[in-house]
Formats: structure tokens, sequence, C-alpha cells
């Protein structure tokens, strides 16, 4: 049983990344996603993506990663009517995320505290760069204005390409993750006791949290963190190595990972080298080891040290890039990615991967592909009770 969240409605009236990726990950749970999208185009993310064609067809790439299994229907919240029938919706939901800025819900006339009377119950979710209080609540937000400030780019590269930015939407998707924990866990507490909550999402402060460790070192033992490239500033020899064929991240943190590695390479003697016999050594020589132990890796291919390394214990693994890793028989065989044959609105089947985790065995898939904008328009609002019977039970 992979829909823990069956029975559960969540309306998402977001655009793009952070957003969309909460409510899909409430959709992957099997809660009933509806997604009100503004006219004329919805989304943007329908917009964005390598496809032209497909952008022009309101179903692009960006859009297709993070929208399966959702329903959508088109409402112009800026006019009366249909925020009456979103209103309507609302009645019925048992929780909302938005990423507008701060403030402007309340605009429409739409803020928590007016959907709290028609729906007490309401798990509101508002996912913003900033949060909703704070000198720059009202300041625009995308993932690398965020990744800027939070300081993730200021110790990713090396000390000559430092600051860089990651190459994915990191804090987008942190803000997402966090934002679908917190709905998951207000809904526990509406389901137990009836009472709805208001989550305040900040990206900003999702990305610090998530910078735990370089965080800590500053706060706790006053180390500003640097950039280290492919190094980890905790261990050595623990980085990405060169080898005859491709890079290989290993990983020999503990000592005794460090004595075993050394022999697998024909290099025992660096063990007891003075310079690497302790953790505390290594680390302060650690281009020196890294040179010696890549002289030893260009005797073979970045695979088969993997296979050799992990056998002995020894965390290694090759650096692939993403085509490599989707077809890795580990991703495969757990079934990461769902496809579609036949998607509405596309001229090609649909592979999208799911959650990072599994329920009882199963791997939780989307129930539907991407839809198409406003495609469930009737289907939704032909099932809809009388709004005054839904407010008497909420």
């Amino acid at each position: 049983m992979t829909d823990l969240l069956s029975g559960i409605r969540v309306l998402d009236l977001t655009n793009v990344l952070a957003g969309p990726y909460c409510a899909y990950q409430l959709a992957l749970l099997g809660a009933d996603v509806i997604k009100v999208e503004a006219p004329p185009g919805g989304d943007l993310a329908r917009q964005l993506g390598a496809s032209p064609d497909l952008n022009k067809a309101g179903m692009g790439a960006s859009f297709l990663a993070q929208n399966a299994g959702k329903r959508s229907v088109v409402l112009d919240l800026k006019k009366e009517a249909d925020r009456d029938r979103f209103l309507d919706l609302v009645a019925t939901s048992d929780a909302l995320v938005e990423n507008f800025r701060p403030g402007v819900m309340d605009r429409l006339g739409l803020g928590h505290e007016k959907l709290k009377e028609v729906r007490p119950s309401l798990v509101y979710c508002a996912i913003s760069g900033f949060g909703q209080t704070g000198p720059m609540r009202g300041n625009p937000a995308y993932d690398q204005i965020i990744q800027g400030l939070s300081g993730i780019m200021s110790i990713t590269g090396t000390p000559e390409t430092a600051p860089l930015r990651v190459g994915y939407p990191v804090a987008d998707t942190l803000g997402g993750l966090v934002g679908a924990f917190a709905i998951a866990a207000a809904l526990v507490r509406q389901k137990t006791s009836g009472e709805g909550a208001f989550l305040d999402v900040s990206m900003l402060e999702c990305t610090l949290s998530a910078l735990g460790w370089p965080v800590s070192n500053y706060l706790t033992a006053g180390v500003e963190p640097r950039p280290m490239g492919n190094e980890n500033m905790t261990a050595a020899p623990s980085g990405a190595f060169r080898t005859g064929e491709g890079l290989l991240n290993i990983a020999a943190n503990k000592q005794e990972q460090f004595v075993t590695l050394c022999g697998l390479i024909g290099r025992p003697e660096l063990a007891s080298d003075p310079r690497f016999a302790e953790r505390e050594t290594r680390k302060e020589n650690r281009a020196a080891l890294k040179t010696l132990i890549e002289d030893a890796l260009a005797a073979a291919p970045a695979a088969a040290w993997e296979e050799k390394l992990n056998q002995a214990g020894v965390p290694a693994g090759r650096v692939l890039t993403i085509p490599q890793v989707l077809e890795e028989r580990q991703v495969t065989e757990r079934g990461m990615s769902t496809r579609f044959q036949h998607v509405p609105g596309m001229d090609r089947p649909l592979r999208v991967v799911r959650g990072g985790f599994m329920v009882d065995g199963a791997a939780p898939a989307p129930a539907g592909p991407p839809p198409r904008l406003g495609e469930h328009v009737d289907e939704i609002f032909a099932t809809l009770p009388a709004r005054g019977k839904t407010r008497a039970r909420a």
C-alpha cells in the first residue's frame, strides 16, 4: 500500500519548481493534487525545457519533471466568479500550497484568514524565497539568488573557481522537500485534532538548514567554510581521483579503510608513512597523498577499482553522467522511473522519476501523466458539493 495519503486533497497553486516539487511528493503518496493554474498559459514551467516543440505545446520538460499524477483546472483568481469556484475547491480540500510573493493571496482576498472561514482545518503552506516576514520578504527570489545568499556558492568549486552555482536548482528543491514534510506533519495533527496550520517555508532558511555541517563548523568551531573542490574537509583520502579511465570517488574516511585502500592499490607502505599514518596528518598532506594514490589507480579503469574497493569495504563510486546513472542496474531494478506510453498533448512516450523511497517494498509512482492545462475542469467541478454543506462539515 503505497498510497499513504489516499483520501487527502491538496490544492497546488504553485509555479516552476519549489512548489510543484512539493506537491509532486504528496501526489506520489496518493494525495489528490489539483493544480490550479492561471490563464492563459498556466504554470510557467510548461514553457521551459530543452524541447522547443514541447514548450510550444505547453508540456515543457521542466513541467513534466514534477507534475505527473496531478489534475489541472484553470481559474483566474482576479475574477470574482473564479474566486467563488476556487473557494468551492478549498471547501473540499485538506491542504493548499502556494509560492507567490508574500501578500499576493491576501490582495486577491484569498489569504489564509479568508480560507479558514471556508475550511477551518485547512493546512496552508506558503513557500517563498525569504519567508512571510523580515526585511527581504518582498524580494523576488529564484534558485540562483538563494544559492548566492545562502553561502552555497561560496563553498562550491575550487579556491580558483569558486563561487560557483550548484549544477541544478538545489535551493528550490530543498524548499519543496521541506514544504512536503511540513504539510505531511500538519496533516497528522489535522486528522487527530481537526486543527489546521499555516506553514511559512523560506527557501533561504531551508538551504541554511541543509548546510548543517559547514554552518556548524563556523558557529561552533569558528572555522569559516571554504571551497575545496572535490575534496572532503573532514577526511583524507576522500574525494575524486583520476584512474586509468574515468574519475572515481573514494571515501576512505576511517583508519581501517585507509589501510585497506593502501593494500589494494599496491602501496601498503603509505599506511605507515609519517605524513599519512594518522587522520590529521593525512588532511595536512592531502595533496601529496592524492598524487601517490592516483599514480597507483592509473593501472586500471574506474569501474574495476569501484568493484574491488567496495568488495573490501572501502566506499568508492564512479563519477557518472545523468544518462549513465539512469541506466545503472541499481536504479532500473528499483523502478526509479515511470514510463507513460501515451500522454495527451505529447507526441512521444514519457519517463519521469519518482521519489527517493519505497513503501513496504513498493515504489510509489504517479497515478497518471502530467496534465494538460485545464484538463480536469469539468471532471472536478462536476463532483463538488454545495459549499454551505461542506463548510458545516469542515
